[in-house]
């Protein structure tokens, strides 16, 4: 990962923000809290009020017609798309936050957050870096060749882990538990592991029975998932394996 040097004095004037989700929202909100003169944000076929940067919070596939229609109105225009390359999109520099929205962030949501970043030119790029680093967020540098496998990576790790909690929850109310009591007492596993694997990495933070080469545990576990929750042992069975070659490093490493 390419670390960027970082900026002197402010370039940009005022903001327009475009889209008004979670996301544009979010932005609005951090970027007013900065002491940007901010507009919006807009929704869809609303005036986008000129400005030293149109900052496009728009699905993937409304990007190249919204940056169209900034066009002229700005001296910059942005994303905050992970996975949409920035050559051909029609703008001239991407911001993408390494966080979840859900809609009830504050102006403190880019706070201690990684933000990919970047532009067409240098001048694009120092817009981005300086977006990012007025709301306290971390900018990092990604290629258009490292977007695919960034966001994919980003996806994994959030969207993927919703469904893994998801499918823990399901098991637990076959197996007789109250799915939303029970997310309380998984919820500090999860907070742990999590910690575990920011402090050590994966291969030392990995625990229970595969990691103890346990594997009559392992076909209880399955058994349980095979009667309760069959939809799931695919999934179960994956997971396993993967378990295990991960596993497998850490022995290999001992």
């Amino acid at each position: 990962m390419s670390t960027i040097p970082e900026h002197s004095a402010r370039r940009i004037a005022s903001i327009s923000v475009v889209g008004p989700g979670r996301v544009g929202r979010a932005a609005a909100a951090a970027l007013r809290a900065a002491e940007y003169p901010v507009n919006g944000p807009t929704g869809r076929g609303e005036a986008v009020e000129p400005a030293t940067v149109v900052l496009l919070c728009v699905p993937d596939r409304d990007i190249p017609d919204a940056a169209h229609a900034s066009r002229g109105r700005a001296e910059f225009v942005g994303h905050t798309s992970g996975a949409t390359p920035i050559e051909g999109s029609g703008v001239d520099f991407g911001l993408h936050p390494l966080r979840a929205f859900i809609g009830t962030e504050d102006a403190d949501a880019f706070r201690g957050v990684g933000c990919a970043v970047a532009g067409t030119t240098a001048d694009a790029l120092a817009v981005a870096q300086e977006l990012a680093a007025a709301v306290g967020g971390d900018p990092f540098l990604v290629t258009d060749g490292q977007r695919a496998g960034y966001h994919a990576s980003a996806a994994i790790a959030s969207n993927y882990l919703v469904t893994l909690m998801a499918a823990a929850e399901t098991l637990a109310a076959a197996s007789g538990f109250a799915a939303d009591d029970f997310r309380r007492h998984l919820a500090p596993l999860v907070r742990g592991t999590v910690e575990n694997w920011v402090a050590a990495g994966p291969a030392a933070a990995l625990t229970g029975p595969i990691a103890r080469g346990d594997e009559r545990t392992v076909e209880w576990q399955r058994s349980a998932v095979a009667s309760g929750a069959p939809e799931l042992m695919a999934l179960f069975d994956t997971l396993a394996e993967r378990t295990r070659a991960l596993a497998a490093t850490r022995q290999g490493a001992a």
